[in-house]
């Protein structure tokens, strides 16, 4: 009882507010929202997969401190951890900052011991297009959060706008002429950007798991029809397959 009494008067005595988000990228479009008003923290650490990341006793004491969570909406370690997250903290409300994204639907697959939900491909935020509709729902959760700053965050989510639609015309520019449409990565995080500039990602992971000999001679060949110039590597998956790949083809290699 006391130490209740001491952790629920320490966080009145302080004036800080926190948000906990699931990854580094959401945490990039909430702070650049909510400015100085709101501490935002992100439970998966940069260079770690978010499928499969298991949050830290620290970390799961941490989040009580927090007065919200905004979740990315598919990925693993929502699917495994949420329910269990909001259980443990009554307080914690929660937004989606997937709604109103067109999602993508595929077969569903494990990647190691966890599940892609319901076949929905997870990274949604790898896309101009979908940045804006998670923006937009940060801004109304800041506003349902702390009306009396309304003013603040719209102005800084219209700047935030402003910077995605900057990036969009961009890359726009870059790919209009003589960009190759076809490349290939390990994990296929970037399916929503290759959606949005009609391109072709090739994935090397094969379900959720490293592929067979079988699919490794397949996406050779695919790699030689399709003219296929680079092959992108995430520091969290192993890159021995992609070195073969490449060497095969002829390809760079991008981290």
């Amino acid at each position: 009882a006391i130490l209740t009494a001491c952790g629920g008067g320490s966080r009145k005595a302080s004036e800080e507010r926190i948000i906990t988000v699931t990854i580094e990228p959401l945490r990039y479009f909430t702070e650049a929202i909510a400015g100085d008003n709101f501490t935002i923290i992100s439970m998966v650490p940069k260079g770690v997969s978010p499928e499969t990341y298991d949050p830290t006793p620290r970390q799961l004491v941490d989040l009580g401190k927090s007065e919200a969570y905004f979740r990315i909406g598919y990925i693993g370690f929502e699917v495994s951890w949420m329910d269990r997250l909001i259980q443990n903290n009554s307080q914690l409300t929660v937004f989606d900052t997937s709604k109103g994204v067109d999602v993508i639907r595929g077969a569903g697959h494990y990647h190691g011991d966890h599940y892609h939900a319901g076949g929905v491909e997870p990274h949604i935020w790898n896309s101009t297009v979908n940045a804006r509709i998670i923006s937009k729902n940060i801004l109304d959760a800041l506003v349902n959060l702390d009306k009396s700053n309304e003013t603040t965050y719209i102005e800084r989510y219209e700047a935030l706008i402003n910077k995605i639609n900057e990036t969009d015309s961009a890359i726009q520019n870059i790919l209009h002429e003589n960009a190759d449409r076809a490349f290939m990565i390990y994990h296929p995080a970037l399916t929503y950007f290759a959606r949005d500039y009609s391109l072709h990602q090739i994935s090397i992971e094969e379900g959720g798991k490293e592929p067979s000999a079988a699919h490794l001679k397949e996406l050779i060949e695919v790699s030689k029809f399709e003219d296929v110039n680079v092959i992108f590597i995430q520091p969290e998956f192993d890159q021995r397959n992609a070195e073969v790949i490449a060497q095969q083809i002829g390809a760079g290699i991008v981290p």
